[in-house]
């Protein structure tokens, strides 16, 4: 079968992995092989795809073998995996031998060396904004209030601290308020970050997420969705900045339409404005 009509889909949770296969759906592939995760990979994604196997996280080996006997030699990363389940890690034997080799252990690295692994056995780790780049918004204002004055100060100073935390290969989401940073994501994702700064910034923080200074966008894609805003409503977080043309706008009609009623701003600015 040739590799413009089967994709290989290694779903982690939230709304991504669907979006995903809808949109590869659209622009034509007729055939979706899906590795959902027990415990992370909503059920319902089954219905979305034409193969489906669950698996453990760390199960490498176990997956890559599922790939090949399916033909995959193109595959995308979808969806994020709960940090929790990332310590719960039960690594198979290629796993192991493949942390063994990681020094550094983060997103990158991590997610590097899980498409080093792919490449082995001929399967190749596509974009993960591959079919979705009218979810890539361009610079502007894409709903719910304007940005005052005093808002726009802390979206330029947000993203100046953003681009530099994602340089440090820290995390990709700051939340600041008036000039001051109440909250730096780490490794327990941004919903967690939001929590924290939002407690702190008493209705009037915002939330910065960037890209990466050199951004593989096979992996780790920033993204922002509907349960991000329900998050930064319930924490206090009046307003979002996303980087334009990198961050995956994610349930888009459902994000407006909490933006309008939650009364959150959302909007895009340029990575290279941020100094």
């Amino acid at each position: 079968m040739s590799e413009t009509h089967v994709i290989g889909i290694i779903a982690g949770n939230g709304i991504y992995p669907e979006t995903f296969a809808k949109a590869a759906r659209a622009a034509g592939v007729p055939r979706l092989v899906a590795a959902a995760f027990t415990n992370e990979t909503d059920s319902s994604f089954a219905g979305e795809v034409d193969e489906i196997a669950w698996f453990r996280v760390g199960q490498l080996g176990k997956m890559i073998k599922y790939f090949t006997r399916h033909e995959v030699t193109r595959a995308v990363m979808v969806g994020q995996i709960a940090p929790k389940n990332l310590f719960d890690l039960r690594p198979d034997m290629r796993t192991l031998k493949m942390l063994g080799r990681v020094k550094e252990r983060n997103a990158e690295t991590l997610f590097g060396a899980i498409a080093e692994e792919l490449e082995k056995d001929g399967i190749t780790l596509i974009p993960a904004t591959t079919y979705l780049d009218d979810l890539l918004p361009a610079e502007g204002h894409i709903g719910g209030p304007q940005l005052s004055d005093r808002q726009q100060e802390d979206a330029r100073y947000g993203m100046k601290i953003a681009k530099e935390v994602s340089r440090l290969d820290i995390g990709q989401t700051v939340v600041v308020k008036k000039g001051t940073v109440l909250a730096v994501e780490a490794f327990e994702g941004t919903n967690e970050a939001i929590k924290r700064g939002g407690a702190l910034g008493k209705g009037e923080a915002m939330m910065v997420k960037v890209s990466k200074p050199k951004q593989d966008f096979r992996f780790d894609v920033p993204c922002v969705g509907p349960a991000t805003i329900e998050t930064a409503s319930e924490a206090g977080v009046s307003a979002i900045v996303v980087e334009a043309g990198c961050t995956l706008i994610l349930g888009k009609d459902d994000v407006l339409d909490l933006c309008q009623s939650k009364k959150v701003s959302l909007v895009a600015r340029s990575g290279s404005n941020s100094g």
